[in-house]
């Protein structure tokens, strides 16, 4: 993350995402697949960690270079793009609101206040339970239901943060600035969606 100065001179924080380049690995059709869709690829690796079958789907796409992740996104049937075509970030334009989806950071094992937000118990007085959840479980059914709240692991999840802006599109870089913070890390994988009108 870090941050830009408007015209107006106000500061908005940014988050910066490598947005491509992506290539088009494949394009799903009804007549073949019984669905619409297009499979894209990111990321470079070497001959090494390439598999022999994504080797030979990626040869097949007509492209000559090694792709570390495959993705697919349903289209609606008209995705004007062909097996080999690169994507950048110019599809994308100032001040369109998008959606980024990713891994939220892992945090382990936490209890309930941290997890849920839990009140806790008392601090004083002798109290010797502050943060433990105690007891929890349904006298009748003599079980703990599915979903409860409590201790668990926490984050580590597929999150999709909503109602994000883009600043800024740098196309020559293939840079992406959105206003605010998105899931994951620093050098996580994330899917940007434009939102649909």
């Amino acid at each position: 993350m870090t941050h830009l100065f408007t015209e107006e001179g106000k500061m908005v924080p940014v988050t910066v995402i490598q947005a491509g380049p992506v290539y088009v690995t494949q394009v799903k059709t009804e007549q073949n697949d019984g669905y619409s869709a297009v499979q894209v690829g990111y990321g470079d690796v070497s001959d090494k960690n390439l598999t022999f079958p994504k080797y030979g789907h990626l040869k097949k796409a007509g492209l000559t270079k090694n792709l570390r992740t495959l993705r697919e996104f349903r289209t609606s049937g008209d995705a004007d793009v062909a097996p080999g075509q690169e994507i950048d970030a110019s599809i994308f334009a100032e001040g369109e609101v998008v959606t980024v989806t990713g891994t939220s950071k892992g945090r382990g094992f936490a209890g309930g206040v941290k997890r849920y937000h839990f009140k806790g118990q008392h601090m004083t007085h002798g109290y010797m339970t502050h943060r433990r959840p105690l007891s929890n479980g349904a006298t009748g059914p003599q079980r703990v239901f599915k979903g409860k709240r409590g201790p668990g692991h926490m984050g580590d999840a597929r999150v999709t943060q909503k109602g994000l802006k883009v600043v800024k599109v740098d196309a020559e870089r293939h840079l992406l600035l959105v206003d605010g913070s998105v899931p994951g890390g620093n050098g996580s994988l994330v899917i940007v969606n434009k939102v649909a009108k």
